[in-house]
């Protein structure tokens, strides 16, 4: 699979990156779509869902326009060679990984580690990460980026774990530059019922809170 490059422009029209997880298949299909049609740019499929690399290379093969395709859940060398093989434009992992990190940096790829306390965050940014996934942020909430970006404010952050429509505005007031969203954004329900419709809808009403919340800053 050719590598084309991630698009920065592109995440920064919509600085959410939708986390898809143990998803079949040909829901991901129907998916990909109508998040870009809602006006989502940027979208990660974790390695552990079942056959994740055909689903990356698929992605790839039939919904690059207007898209970043990444991998996520990127935890060793092994994991990483096949997501990008698989055409994976962007990594996301849930530790440092130092070896992970510096391979990324060194092909030019963005790269995205987990980290949770200041020191932690300090080093994934210090070792070559693009952003740092602030995870999980649950337990955190918006005051923790405020917090740590005070001192720190060259960092990029994205919160990822428990942001919903109810917290969202409230993390990029507090200086988050990208927001990591799982189970909220792809709603279980509306995707077991195949409810396409209701799934955009669902997907613009974060589009237009992020907007709103961007607007504010």
């Amino acid at each position: 699979m050719s590598q084309q490059p991630f698009s920065w422009e592109l995440l920064s029209k919509a600085p959410v990156v939708g986390i898809i997880r143990g998803l079949q298949p040909d829901d991901i299909d129907h998916i990909l779509p109508v998040y870009r049609e809602a006006g989502l740019t940027t979208i990660e499929i974790t390695m552990n869902t079942a056959g994740a690399t055909s689903i990356i290379q698929n992605a790839r093969q039939h919904h690059a326009e207007g898209l970043n395709i990444g991998a996520g859940t990127v935890c060793t060398l092994d994991d990483l060679d096949l997501a990008l093989d698989a055409g994976a434009q962007f990594v996301v992992t849930p530790v440092i990984s130092k070896k992970v990190i510096k391979a990324c940096v060194k092909r030019d790829i963005p790269i995205f580690p987990g980290a949770f306390t200041p020191s932690e965050i300090y080093k994934a940014w210090s070792l070559g990460a693009s952003m740092v996934k602030v995870y999980p942020a649950t337990s955190l909430g918006p005051e923790y980026i405020r917090d740590v970006k005070a001192p720190l404010n060259q960092l990029r952050l994205m919160p990822t774990g428990g942001i919903s429509l109810d917290n969202m505005a409230a993390y990029f007031k507090a200086g988050a530059d990208g927001l990591g969203i799982g189970s909220h954004l792809f709603d279980k329900a509306l995707i077991q019922a195949k409810n396409w419709t209701g799934l955009k809808t669902h997907l613009q009403n974060f589009v237009s809170c992020m907007q709103a919340a961007m607007g504010q800053r």
